[in-house]
């Protein structure tokens, strides 16, 4: 089944990962806060971690993380921070790529053993545990599917607290030296398949934010980040998704932006609704972000469902959905050309029948680059939508759930088996070299690029990418 739940689940016969999207820090920006931040450096930086690892080559670290989890860790001021769940029995073997068999969770035997959630904090000097909390022990309430955790959700920080948030059981929040300082607990829902969760939560202003999207009561909840308490809370007309909400910033006014099965929804920050996509695929994983003015959203499973991908101007109002096409293609919506639709909201600068399933695209100077899961790279102009190179088939391995990232002039892809891809950037597609981890690693958390060190985390451990000195020794934890 192709299943991996965000980042990441991040995200039908399929696998949810919620390793996936959004938002992107300039090099000079060594904290890494929010899920899908640290994926790029500045151009011309040239502080950036390795273009070369093995699991032993330009490791300056490697911890080994107890229990199982798919959160992206989050870095500041020196300090990793990452989730995980422990369970007391062995967990089921979750398995690489995309398949079709054990898509319903639901019929799995159902949980019996104790598990432990928990947040840890990492030195990132030296990878060395400096705090753990446990947010809670007991028998999980729902299932979750096979490449899915109960740790996916990545944690966020404002530089003053740290918010963490485990699907099915409830938003924590500690003080960065590991205080806990309140919870809200979250009522366990039924998921899709018992698929389970995987978006992430976001820190605004003096608001953390959280989408619950589930099979039962979906909803976006604000909550005051000092307090725990709720401010405000929507209902949402969506089932399960896995994609992590965005907060897109624009000259005129701050949006909460988030990609559904139904619709992607923009609100303001007091939870009114501002504008709003029809949703074409059977999941939404990939998150919103945005580049040079433009927001882009996209999402698109790898069987079922449409593939859509959109670039939208600030100042959208209603649905500008664009007319349904479904059966009257347009000669331009080919491969080769954007749509040009003159029916079409003019808030939509342009769009595309394509969209990746699990990982978020990646902009990079001019050209959009677009990751699928069986191992095709495809790059579009990012202001027209005019393909720039047609799909190319990476170097070892067809199972992608991590997002892309870049520093330096190349692109790293990462897939399941823990090699990553190393391509060129530019206008035409050229493969360099792939580096490899252990035989024993899956990866499907998006890693983070922290000033000139790299983090990797598998389903075993975390791994620190920097320049070794000769003779230097690797540091095991």
């Amino acid at each position: 089944m192709a299943c991996s739940v965000r980042r990441s689940f991040g995200q039908a016969a399929v696998l949810l990962a919620v390793v996936c999207l959004g938002f992107d820090l300039p090099a000079a920006e060594s904290d890494v806060p929010r899920f899908l931040t640290g994926r790029q450096t500045s151009p011309g930086d040239g502080v950036h971690p390795p273009e070369r690892w093995s699991a032993t080559e330009n490791i300056a670290w490697k911890t080994d993380i107890p229990g199982l989890g798919w959160s992206s860790p989050i870095v500041w001021k020196g300090r990793i921070y990452l989730t995980t769940c422990i369970n007391t029995a062995p967990d089921r073997k979750p398995r690489k790529g995309l398949y079709l068999e054990d898509v319903d969770a639901t019929k799995y035997p159902p949980e019996t053993s104790t598990h432990s959630w928990k947040t840890l904090c990492l030195d990132l000097a030296s990878g060395k545990v400096v705090w753990e909390q446990t947010a809670s022990e007991g028998i999980p309430a729902k299932p979750h599917h096979i490449k899915n955790t109960l740790a996916s959700e990545t944690p966020t920080t404002d530089g003053e607290r740290l918010y963490v948030l485990f699907g099915n059981l409830g938003l924590f929040c500690y003080s960065l030296d590991g205080r806990p300082l309140w919870n809200v607990p979250i009522p366990a829902r039924n998921t899709r398949y018992g698929w389970g969760t995987a978006m992430s939560p976001v820190v605004f202003g003096d608001r953390v934010y959280y989408a619950d999207d589930n099979e039962e009561k979906s909803s976006l909840v604000a909550l005051d980040k000092r307090t725990g308490k709720e401010v405000w809370r929507v209902s949402r007309k969506e089932q399960t998704n896995y994609s992590t909400p965005y907060i897109w910033e624009t000259p005129d006014r701050t949006e909460l932006v988030i990609s559904g099965i139904n619709w992607v929804t923009s609100y303001d920050l007091s939870g009114k609704e501002l504008w709003k996509i029809k949703g074409k695929s059977i999941l939404s994983i990939p998150s919103p972000f945005a580049h040079d003015g433009l927001l882009y959203v996209t999402s698109g499973h790898v069987i079922w469902g449409k593939h859509r991908i959109y670039a939208i101007r600030p100042g959208a109002k209603g649905d500008i959905s664009p007319p349904d096409d479904d059966n009257n293609e347009k000669p331009a919506a080919t491969p080769q050309n954007p749509i040009d639709d003159k029916t079409l909201d003019p808030h939509i600068v342009w769009y595309r029948k394509i969209g990746p399933y699990h990982p978020t695209p990646l902009i990079v100077g001019d050209n959009l680059y677009m990751l699928f899961d069986r191992g095709i790279l495809m790059c579009f102009d990012a202001r027209t939508g005019k393909l720039v190179f047609n799909k190319q088939r990476l170097a070892k391995g067809n199972a992608f759930t991590s997002s892309p990232w870049t520093y330096g002039d190349k692109l790293f892809c990462l897939n399941e088996d823990g090699v990553t891809s190393v391509v060129q950037i530019g206008p035409k597609y050229k493969s360099l070299y792939t580096n490899a981890l252990a035989d024993d690693d899956m990866c499907m958390a998006t890693p983070v690029i922290v000033g000139d060190r790299l983090l990797i985390r598998t389903s075993k451990r975390i791994y620190c990418v920097r320049q070794r000195a000769k003779g230097e020794s690797t540091a095991e934890n």
